[in-house]
Order: C-alpha cells, then sequence, then structure tokens
C-alpha cells in the first residue's frame, strides 16, 4: 500500500509472484528494442507483486525481460534510490507515494517521460504535469482497521472517526506505526494534520497518547501481530482491536480465508482515512532507458491496472480498469478521506516528524 504497503500475508504459494531475468548478464542484458533479448529492471518496495501471465504478456510483446529488485520499504527504498541515482540499480522506480514525492522529486531521482495512457489517468491523481518526471501508477487509502467479533462480543460500537479514538470506550485499544519509519504510519499522521491543521494535530497526539495508544515500527508488526482482528493477529493473539491499516485489507481477509466467511472479519472506520498515491518514474541514468520507457506504458495498461487490486491490494488509477467484485463488496474507497496536497506534505514532513517522534516516543 507505498500507497505503499506489505502484504505479508500474501504468500508465494498465492500464485504472486516477483519475476527474474531469465537471461544471463552480459552482452544479451545490453541489449534493448522490440523482439530483443534485454532486461529493463524494476526498482521497488517489498510490496511489489503481478501475476505471471501478465508479465510474460508485457515480455513478449515488448522483447525485454522483467528483473525486480525489491528494497526494503518505501522510506528506505527511496532513500537508497536517491543515495545511488548517479548509479542506480535498474531503470524504473516503483512505489514512491504522495508522502515522500517531494523527496524524490528535490533530489533528481527522476527523468522526464510521459508514459503512454496519461492521458486516461483519472484527474485527481495527476501531479507534476508540466515535468512528466512520475507517473501515478495506483491509489488507496490509509485507515483505522476494526476487530468486528471483539466489539461485537462486548456490545460496543466501533469508532467512525478521529475524534472517536480519543474517547475513553477505546482507552489501550489502537495500535499505529511508527511515522518515521512506516508509510501507514506516516499516513495516519497526515491525516491527522489535515484534519486538525498545524497546531491543532500535536494537540490531538497528546490526547491519544493519553489514551494508550501503542506504537511499532512497521505495518507487519501491527497488523499481523498486534491487531486481534488478522488472520495473522489471531495466531500471535494480538489484544489490539484497532489499528491502522488500509481500506483495502477487509478484502484480502476474505480472500484469502479458508474456508471464506460470507462477510469480512473486520471493518473500516471511514473518518479515519487518509488518501495514499503510489508513482512510478524513470530514474536518471538509466541504464536501459528505452526499456524503462517501454516498462512505464505497460504499468498504464488496462491488464495491468487491472491485475494490481488482487496482487498489491490498491485502486488503478486508468480510467475504465475493473475492479474485483470483493473490493467494492468489502473494501471500497473512502467516501471523504482526508488528502493534502504534495507542497504541503514537502514543506511539513519533516518537521512534523520530528515533532511527532518527540511528542508520542519520549
Amino acid at each position: 500500500m507505498s500507497i505503499t504497503k506489505k502484504v505479508t500475508i500474501l504468500a508465494v504459494g498465492l500464485g504472486l509472484v516477483t519475476l527474474s531475468a531469465c537471461g544471463s548478464s552480459g552482452g544479451d542484458d545490453q541489449e534493448s528494442g522490440s523482439g530483443g533479448s534485454g532486461t529493463v529492471t524494476l526498482v521497488s518496495h517489498n510490496s511489489w507483486a503481478a501475476s505471471k501471465d501478465v508479465i510474460a504478456a508485457f515480455e513478449k510483446q515488448s522483447g525485454y525481460k522483467v528483473k525486480v529488485l525489491e528494497d526494503g520499504d518505501a522510506g528506505s527504498a527511496v532513500n537508497k534510490a536517491i543515495l545511488t541515482k548517479d548509479n542506480p540499480q535498474g531503470d524504473v522506480f516503483f512505489g514512491v507515494d504522495n508522502t515522500l514525492l517531494s523527496r524524490a522529486l528535490d533530489n533528481g531521482l527522476f527523468q522526464s517521460y510521459e508514459a503512454e495512457g496519461s492521458d486516461l489517468i483519472l484527474p485527481e491523481y495527476r501531479v507534476d504535469e508540466g515535468k512528466h518526471r512520475v507517473t501515478p501508477i495506483d491509489t488507496g487509502d490509509v485507515c483505522v482497521n476494526y476487530d468486528k467479533e471483539w466489539f461485537s462480543e462486548r456490545d460496543l460500537t466501533p469508532p467512525k472517526t478521529f475524534d472517536d479514538l480519543i474517547k475513553p470506550e477505546y482507552e489501550n485499544l489502537l495500535v499505529v506505526e511508527n511515522a518515521s519509519t512506516s508509510s501507514p504510519g506516516l499516513g495516519f499522521l497526515l491525516g491527522t494534520a489535515a484534519k486538525y491543521g498545524d497546531e491543532g494535530w500535536t494537540d490531538y497526539w497528546k490526547k491519544l497518547k493519553a489514551n494508550g495508544v501503542k506504537v511499532v515500527d512497521g505495518w507487519e508488526q501491527a497488523y499481523n501481530e498486534e491487531f486481534s482482528g488478522s488472520a495473522g493477529g489471531k495466531q500471535a493473539k494480538g489484544d489490539r482491536p484497532l489499528v491502522v491499516s488500509y481500506a483495502s485489507s477487509p478484502p484480502a481477509e476474505v480472500i484469502y480465508a479458508d474456508p471464506k466467511p460470507t462477510t469480512a472479519p473486520t471493518g473500516v472506520a471511514d473518518g479515519t482515512c487518509f488518501r495514499q498515491i503510489e508513482y512510478a518514474g524513470l530514474l536518471s541514468n538509466a541504464k536501459n532507458p528505452e526499456g524503462g520507457k517501454a516498462l512505464l506504458d505497460f504499468l498504464l495498461t488496462k491488464e495491468f491496472q487491472a491485475d494490481m487490486p488482487l496482487n498489491m491490494f490498491v485502486y488503478p488509477v486508468r480510467e475504465g480498469a475493473q475492479v474485483p467484485e470483493e473490493f467494492t463488496k468489502y473494501g471500497p474507497q473512502a467516501k471523504d478521506p482526508e488528502t493534502m496536497d504534495p507542497a504541503r506534505i514537502a514543506e511539513n514532513r519533516d518537521q512534523w516528524v520530528k515533532s511527532w517522534t518527540s511528542l508520542v516516543l519520549k
């Protein structure tokens, strides 16, 4: 979710794959162009996933083999890409979202390229249209999820809004991710800043801390260990029935359950959502820029856009891309999520994270 997230409940055995190049290193890898045997390398966070047949179709049509290098969570992957921009690991970077976009652009991570199909991107997701250094690929909502069974057993109404989370009845129930190390953690912080403003968000977090919020390093620990409502959390005997995750987490709990429940075991507090948008771009100094351009074009095709939801549990950004029924039934997009202009994020992000760390972790 980059809209960057780690869907660790999706195992290799479920058919979600990261494909590596079949060709050997050396001469063949340097070739490019349709019908050639060159390799195009995609650098991404750990949540990249795509269907084998969809990637194979691109390889057949373009003549390029796809190699994927996963490089940690979104924040660390972006930072490493910036440090290696003069001699990049690959040709395309996928997984920088609107919370980190300015850091990538200000450091010259990408070169300009207007991908084929850019005119079909829904207007609300377009950015940097004058320079075309990044291409929107997917979107999703960071939201508080709740354990339906836990609240039902106690005859307690689940929270719906940010304001609800600081009420006494929800004391010691919420687990969140560290805003300095986690993409959803940062998204949740930005959601509170969008909701309460430059001054009000700190007061809100003081109340949230007083109400017993628990902070862990990342999404995997929060969702699969601490949260009582997820399949992983139940196995780990997690005791927190509220967690910062994604609006698309409930359908994942249905799709990969065995046997499948008739309703999702988790729900979403719609008034706590922050919208993330995830981008890809052609890396500066890419060794195979033509292959990179072909790959960026492919990421906007209807085939890839329709393939994303059940692989990375995100929503497409292209007009007319099909969304699975499970998403519309169990994980619809938030109707009125908090949003923030990337320029405001760029201006305030580092100071907000610093203030948040001092306030919440000390």
